[in-house]
């Protein structure tokens, strides 16, 4: 018995020592993927400045990186950025309560092993696409172009500003 509590012992100290590797071989569709040469909390400050410039909101953000260290484990910088605006969830639920559920959309902020860093995200009228066919003709189709605009616009600002 006690070997095999050793031998688990062994696997955790194993799992929480080694490097984090991922799959970094992003979806095709209904995804942007933007490489950039900013370092991680450079993008990230970025990317909020630039929220803020487009007129929208940062109202989420989530990440694993400050609590893996916080256990003494070390990962590459990784952070989630849920954005949005309420006129644009007073409109979406006009149409589809369901789609709400997509609010806020979500940038997601990577560092890549040379320190440089990704901004990517879910194209908006991506992620709404599946709630179209229940609701008027084109309404949640127009909501996810004016989004899409918005993204693309704070992307672009947050990379082109530093860089």
């Amino acid at each position: 018995m006690k070997w095999i509590q050793r031998c688990m012992a062994f696997g955790l100290v194993v799992v929480l020592t080694s490097p984090v590797a991922a799959d970094t071989h992003w979806p095709k569709e209904g995804w942007e993927v933007t490489h950039t040469s900013l370092g991680y909390e450079a993008l990230l400050t970025s990317l909020k400045e630039a929220v803020d410039a487009e007129g929208m909101a940062v109202v989420t953000e989530a990440g694993p990186t400050e609590a893996a260290a916080q256990r003494d484990v070390t990962i590459p910088g990784n952070r989630v950025v849920g954005v949005f605006r309420n006129d644009y969830a007073v409109r979406l639920l006009r149409f589809s309560v369901p789609a709400m559920i997509e609010a806020p959309m979500r940038f997601y902020v990577t560092e890549n092993k040379d320190g440089s860093a990704t901004l990517s995200w879910k194209e908006p009228s991506y992620v709404l696409s599946p709630y179209e066919a229940a609701t008027e003709e084109g309404a949640i189709e127009k909501i996810g172009q004016e989004l899409d605009a918005i993204f693309s616009a704070i992307a672009e600002r947050a990379v082109s500003e530093t860089e």
